[in-house]
Parts: structure tokens; sequence; C-alpha cells
């Protein structure tokens, strides 16, 4: 099921045209709503895709999730190196996956190739009212 769900999301990638309001320049990852669905069996839930794409050497700026988002990621291409809480900074492959818990603070987004492009798939369900899936981590 999540299979076949990553694969439709991936799809829709190709022809996405919502995008979230931090596509930043330069080494700057670029973050693309693709996907947005009510959940009908789950009320107040819903599921969001997100594209990251980061240029070789690119990085997100460390960020919390949404109180109420749990999320499933995928490395589409490239190489990517996350650490989330004080766990340690892992490296994610092309096809590899990890979650996320609600509120987990992700401290390390970066490309793990300072060559080659990378892209992973993040998707969100988080509640129905959340817009902003995540927000700057200032704590450190």
């Amino acid at each position: 099921m999540i299979r076949t769900f990553l694969c439709a999301a991936a799809l829709t990638v190709a022809s996405a045209t919502m995008a979230l309001a931090h596509d930043a320049p330069g080494g700057a990852s670029k973050v693309t709503l693709v996907y947005e669905h009510a959940l009908p069996n789950v009320p107040g839930k819903s599921i969001k895709g997100v594209l990251v794409e980061y240029p070789p050497g690119g990085s997100s700026p460390a960020h919390i999730h949404a109180k109420s988002a749990f999320i499933y990621a995928t490395v589409l291409e490239g190489a990517v190196r996350s650490q989330v809480n004080d766990g340690p900074a892992t490296v994610h492959r092309a096809g590899e996956s990890f979650s996320e818990m609600p509120g987990d603070r992700h401290g390390v987004s970066e490309n793990a190739s300072h060559s080659e492009p990378a892209r992973l798939l993040a998707v969100f369900v988080v509640d129905t009212d959340d817009t902003i899936l995540t927000t700057p981590d200032t704590s450190k």
C-alpha cells in the first residue's frame, strides 16, 4: 500500500504545480507540495506529499515539524544526510526510507554529495488544519 502510494506520488512530482513558500536560492533545498488529500476514513487528518530537491552540497535549515505530523520519507535520487532529535546523522541512499515522529526536531537535512543532486519525497500524515508543516529550529 505504501509503495503504491509512493509510486503514485513520485509520478505526481513530474506534473506538480503547487510550490511551497520556501524555494530558496543558492545551496538551499527546493520544497514543493506535490500531493494533498483529506483521509476519508480518518476525520480531521490529511496526507501531504512534499518533494525536497537538494542541489549538490545543498541543505535545508534545521527545523521542527508540525506537532501532528508523522512523516515517512523516501530518497528518490542521490543520498541525503539526516539527523533527527539527538540521534546520529545517517545517510540514506536512493530507495531507502526513514520516518519521523510528531514534533521531531530535524537538525540536519542535506545532500550527502557535493557533486550530484538529491531528491526525497516526504509523506506527511497531519491534522488537516495544519498548514505550516515546518518551522525554523532556533533552539541551538
